[in-house]
């Protein structure tokens, strides 16, 4: 649970400097912020892909098609069951929150803001799932930084409520690990290509969430979750 524990101290960091610095970053240092982000999780999303392709050559075309093609059938699954519209009302109504916000702060509205998409993000999926599976915590820790500096306005906005929405970030996301944990030893037990399935598909969706860090693409990444269930049951079915 390490990458959940950065997580939380990030957004707790993060409203504390918004609390004791009154002056907000400059546009030109967020965006600095927001290159370097991204240039870290592209290499690491396309590293964790690279890693998971193991065996022969003819071994990992065959993985890499069998994942592409959970991606596929996965992002009709998530669009049927609206994964990314869900996601996006979760957007929306942060943003509604802010525009209506008053000038006396509002803990419940920071609190549940905060919690909403620091909860509902791709990438507290993705991220846990990496760690849980893996042990690497490294999507989490770039987790870590988006929500401190997303923290940093929700506390100038609405209060020190949005600090508080670290506990259930932290309980959402050790959730997700210590689930993810469970599965690693019975999907090594049938098979090591089940268990690379999974984390090729988690770091071809960690570079789709770099995509948009970048502002390169919008990739509708909530609909891709699914994904991550259909690549081990395709790899079992047709390895």
């Amino acid at each position: 649970m390490v990458g959940a524990l950065i997580n939380s101290a990030g957004i707790v960091l993060g409203g504390g400097l918004a609390l004791l610095v009154k002056k907000p970053l400059s546009t030109a240092n967020q965006s600095r912020a927001r290159i370097l982000l991204g240039v870290f999780t592209v290499w690491y999303g396309l590293s964790l892909t690279l890693s998971s392709l193991n065996g022969s050559v003819r071994q990992r075309l065959k993985l890499l098609a069998l994942v592409l093609l959970a991606m596929v059938l996965g992002k009709l699954a998530g669009k049927a069951m609206r994964l990314q519209k869900l996601s996006n009302a979760m957007g929306q109504f942060a943003t509604r929150k802010m525009n209506s916000a008053s000038g006396k702060p509002e803990f419940n509205n920071g609190f549940r803001v905060a919690t909403a998409l620091f909860c509902a993000a791709p990438p507290a999926i993705l991220g846990s799932l990496s760690e849980g599976l893996a042990g690497f915590y490294n999507v989490l820790c770039v987790k870590a930084a988006m929500d401190g500096l997303a923290t940093m306005s929700f506390v100038r906005t609405f209060g020190w409520g949005a600090i508080l929405s670290a506990i259930p970030v932290l309980a959402w996301q050790g959730a997700i690990i210590r689930g993810a944990a469970l599965l690693q030893d019975p999907l090594l037990h049938q098979a090591q290509p089940l268990l690379e399935s999974i984390m090729a598909t988690d770091g071809l969706l960690i570079f789709c969430v770099a995509l948009i860090v970048l502002q390169i693409k919008k990739v509708a990444v909530a609909d891709y979750l699914p994904s991550l269930a259909l690549a081990p049951l395709l790899t079992r079915w047709l390895w």
